[in-house]
């Protein structure tokens, strides 16, 4: 039996749901209840005061990132291991992505070294809260108000995680999140920056909805088409009523999966922090030498007995679109760059029974102990 690397969970009532919103004509546009309270609820979920969807936690990205005035030339620091769309955000402003590069434990964004990487042509910094781990807000804060950096989280993969109790997309000037169909909650494809600066919030809605002011067919902006659909969002609203449970389920996973393999050797399993509650937006894991295999090797391995996994990102330095665009800083990224060498995740849905996720570690020892015979 095939165990993909993860399935979406979709009930009764998502269907019911969607099928209301149908039946109240919420195809399309900016109208209808569905929309409003998604927005609304989902903002307060994350303690911000405005939420506008969009299409994909990629357009949110560039929608937050043309929202902040980001300009040609300017340079955004980026985390370096990450979806490309982060970058991409900031490429198509015709602005330069600068990669930071990412540090040992949590494999977020290393905080030690920004600070050398900012030069007169810094405007803001995207911290990424990888696979589920939040970065230290606090200090990153910190650090961007003393150079006046605008702050744009990518949280697409963290929502519910928390620094010191308080919820990632609160801290920055935008947060940005996806609900594709393999995030903590999904409306199939789907985003939304929250905020809490009300003209941060009228701006992006402007952008959202291809700039339409009055006259309804004059525009004074160059914008975008990025609306969510209605029944998108009420399957959001469904989904956001069922949020912490699929949290403590997606913690479940990670949890029953650390104690069946925390002794295997060469294995270095996902953290928790102290002041950090990571999501495990998937069981993220690296190997060292002393696994016995490479990742690759264990990856083809886990693939013949049906267990699907998938690598970490490949890091910015190392993407060749990003590699040709003049001035681009390519210099090596040493965790990065091993992180996309030695790191994969595990099957992650939320509702992998114990029996499941046993049967896996039992496998990755099996296969472990193959190569020591």
């Amino acid at each position: 039996m095939k165990i993909p690397v993860f399935e979406p969970v979709v009930g009764q009532e998502e269907i019911d749901a969607v099928v209301a919103a149908l039946k109240r004509g919420e195809i399309s546009g900016n109208f209808g209840q569905a929309l409003s309270e998604f927005e609304s609820r989902f903002a307060e979920y994350c303690g911000c005061e405005f939420g506008v969807a969009v299409t994909s936690g990629s357009t949110a990205l560039h929608l937050a990132v043309d929202a902040a005035g980001i300009r040609p030339g300017d340079e955004v620091l980026v985390s370096a291991s990450t979806n490309i769309a982060t970058a991409f955000a900031v490429v198509h402003k015709n602005a330069l992505p600068v990669p930071v590069d990412s540090e040992n434990i949590t494999w977020n964004l290393n905080l030690d070294l920004i600070e050398s990487l900012i030069t007169p042509k810094t405007r803001a910094i995207i911290p990424v809260h990888l696979y589920g781990h939040p970065v230290d807000m606090d200090r990153l804060m910190g650090i961007a108000r003393k150079h006046d950096l605008i702050v744009i989280e990518d949280a697409a993969e963290a929502h519910g995680a928390t620094v010191r109790g308080r919820k990632v997309g609160s801290f920055g000037d935008m947060a940005c999140f996806s609900f594709y169909a393999n995030k903590i909650i999904t409306t199939g494809e789907g985003g939304m920056v929250v905020t809490n600066n009300r003209q941060l919030a009228d701006r992006l809605r402007l952008l959202r909805n291809l700039g339409f002011t009055t006259p309804r067919f004059r525009h004074e902006v160059l914008a975008y088409n990025f609306r969510m659909t209605g029944y998108q969002a009420a399957m959001g609203v469904a989904q956001l009523n069922q949020i912490e449970r699929i949290i403590e389920e997606k913690r479940r996973v990670a949890q029953t999966y650390s104690r069946y393999l925390s002794d295997t050797p060469g294995l270095h399993l996902p953290v928790e922090l102290d002041w950090a509650r990571n999501v495990y937006w998937m069981y993220a894991l690296t190997l060292d030498p002393e696994f016995g295999l490479s990742r690759d090797q264990l990856a083809a391995k886990l693939a013949d007995a049906g267990v699907e996994t998938r690598t970490f990102f490949c890091p910015m330095n190392q993407q060749p679109s990003l590699r040709e665009i003049p001035g681009f800083r390519a210099e090596p990224l040493p965790v990065a760059d091993a992180l996309w060498t030695s790191g994969l995740y595990l099957p992650s849905t939320h509702t992998l029974t114990e029996d499941t996720i046993r049967n896996i570690a039992d496998l990755i020892h099996q296969i472990q102990d193959q190569v020591g015979r």
